[in-house]
């Protein structure tokens, strides 16, 4: 063997045993982040396979028209958010998977006790995000009682709809298919926008902008497809409507809430804190339970208002006025500009 061979396994050697340190550094410091995302993959792919393509289902005599209708409206949602507001289709929402009524994807979601400050866990390549999604829910209630016990404010919500951000083609789900053509629009624009860009350790500017996108790109779609007079678009504004004085109220109690908890100070004891805390709480559940209850709506009963409580309404809906001011001043209206200059700005994983 010559020398130029001998150096290049030597070189081959040292190369593969880095490539091997590497990875065990990597099992090492990521074991739990890559056995969770193990279980989370299996839970997509479980969907995915159990999935039928639209086409067949729309072929499907037993298939109830009403859910056919619904599927042929998701894909005039689809060609308008790609033609009309530049979001990117690809192949999303080409086939559909029956839940048979049951719930299939829940998140965890956690809060310093006494500060509006979301927990967040930390993922590889993916970031850090302010909540962490389980398709198997005794996984999600072990996660919960964890993190209750290092004295999190925490919540379990049960999710109707995610994005995969690209990585896998997502269904249609049977649980979509009750919502109105409004909601359905908002919901298919909202998910959309998650798969168009992504601005990474930022859950707080990616939920508030597919909120934003979501609801001004239902409005515009309902207006292309039905009327400017239309009542489709008249129903989806007035049930917005009430939603909309109902996040605002609690987004300023949760400025409220901020300028209490600075009020406690250092020197309170633990039990004074959660005692003060627990007063603050059953009034302000009060407020919102007496708005809903005047505007013929509930808090959901297995909702706790807590800290988490208000992360919801800032995650999503604190910084609607920003995009609204930015779109309208910087990009005259016009959502293709506006969104190309984002998906620039922010691209996909």
């Amino acid at each position: 063997m010559n020398k130029s061979s001998i150096k290049i396994k030597k070189v081959l050697k040292y190369f593969f045993l880095g490539l091997i340190s590497i990875l065990i550094l990597f099992l090492t410091f990521y074991y739990k982040e890559l056995i969770y995302g193990v279980g989370q993959a299996r839970g997509q792919i479980s969907i995915i396979w159990n999935t039928r393509p639209v086409s067949e289902v729309l072929a499907d005599g037993d298939i109830a028209d009403s859910i056919k209708q619904k599927i042929r409206l998701i894909d005039e949602i689809k060609a308008f958010a790609k033609d009309s507001l530049g979001l990117d289709v690809k192949d999303q929402y080409t086939s559909f998977y029956d839940q048979k009524g049951k719930p299939i994807l829940w998140i965890v979601t956690a809060s310093e006790p006494f500060d509006l400050k979301a927990f967040e866990w930390s993922f590889p390549i993916a970031g850090s995000f302010s909540y962490k999604g389980f398709f198997d829910y005794e996984k999600a209630v072990a996660e919960e009682r964890k993190m209750m016990e290092k004295g999190f404010d925490t919540s379990i919500d049960e999710v109707g709809a995610w994005s995969t951000l690209g990585f896998f083609s997502d269904p249609i789900l049977s649980g979509m298919l009750d919502k109105s053509p409004g909601a359905l629009a908002d919901l298919f624009i909202h998910e959309l926008t998650h798969s168009t860009l992504y601005a990474k350790d930022n859950v707080e500017f990616n939920e508030n902008l597919a909120s934003f996108v979501g609801y001004e790109g239902a409005l515009l779609f309902l207006k292309s497809k039905y009327g400017p007079d239309s009542p489709e678009l008249k129903d989806f504004q007035k049930s917005e409507e009430v939603s909309d004085k109902f996040a605002d109220l609690v987004l300023a109690h949760s400025d409220s809430l901020k300028r209490f908890y600075k009020s406690l100070g250092s020197a309170m004891s633990l039990q004074e804190k959660i005692k003060r805390k627990e007063i603050y709480m059953t009034r302000v559940t009060t407020i919102f339970r007496d708005f809903l209850i005047s505007n013929g709506k509930k808090i959901r009963k297995k909702k706790n208002v807590n800290n988490t409580f208000f992360l919801d309404y800032q995650r999503y809906l604190s910084k609607q006025d920003e995009f609204k001011i930015e779109l309208n001043t910087k990009f005259n209206g016009n959502f293709k500009r506006y969104l190309d200059h984002l998906k620039k700005r922010y691209p996909l994983l």
